[in-house]
């Protein structure tokens, strides 16, 4: 267990497989599938998810996001985000097959999955919590990472939900899980920025547990 705070360095090596934030706790298990199976499991992914640019709303316009996604889970696994309405594709296999190991290592249920492609160095996802009312209080996410290694962000927020300390850099390489429990979404938030360097695409794939199909 190492306790991090006010760190830019990477919050742990190889072999450590907790570590903990103030608040909150993440599990990391490196080499999780394998490498010959992570690497069939890319370039599958790659070639047969129905990968799109989605929109959101913000600051009262529509965008494309930096980023292709899919969404999917079970049927009733609705979800919104940024304006916009989410409704699940039918799971992969493989994805279904890796959503049950995650289980099984985790100890937590997944129904669902948001899959994003990072194509190149541009793409990118801005400071954000996963905190949408569908994923409850205190939800814990497990988040898959394929292909090229890209740093991972978190910053703490103060009580107004401001960022309020120097990023902390975690390392995702491929085929890594990064399970990160309660209380990591009510207090932190965290980003994928872009690069300044050229770089390889990367699938990342965050399971979550949609509680509710209530949208408005």
């Amino acid at each position: 267990m190492a306790n991090i705070e006010n760190s830019q360095q990477a919050l742990f090596e190889p072999s450590k497989s907790q570590f903990h934030l103030d608040p909150g706790t993440f599990t990391f298990h490196p080499d999780f599938l394998g490498a010959q199976l992570a690497s069939h499991l890319f370039e599958t992914l790659s070639d047969q998810l129905q990968w799109e640019q989605s929109t959101i709303r913000m600051f009262g316009k529509t965008i494309q996001i930096p980023r292709l996604q899919v969404w999917m889970g079970d049927k009733e696994a609705h979800y919104r985000y940024s304006g916009s309405d989410f409704e699940p594709a039918p799971w992969h296999e493989q994805i279904y097959q890796l959503k049950t190991k995650i289980s099984a290592r985790t100890g937590h249920v997944f129904n669902s999955v948001l899959c994003n492609l990072y194509r190149d160095e541009n793409d990118s996802v801005a400071w954000h919590a996963d905190d949408e009312p569908e994923l409850g209080p205190t939800p814990v996410i497990a988040s898959y990472s394929l292909g090229a290694s890209r740093p991972f962000e978190l910053q703490l927020k103060d009580k107004e939900g401001r960022l309020r300390r120097k990023p902390v850099k975690i390392d995702l390489p491929h085929d890594s899980l990064l399970v990160m429990h309660e209380g990591i979404q009510t207090d932190w938030q965290h980003r994928i920025a872009k690069l300044k360097r050229p770089t390889a695409p990367r699938i990342n794939l965050t399971f979550r547990h949609i509680l509710s199909n209530k949208r408005g």
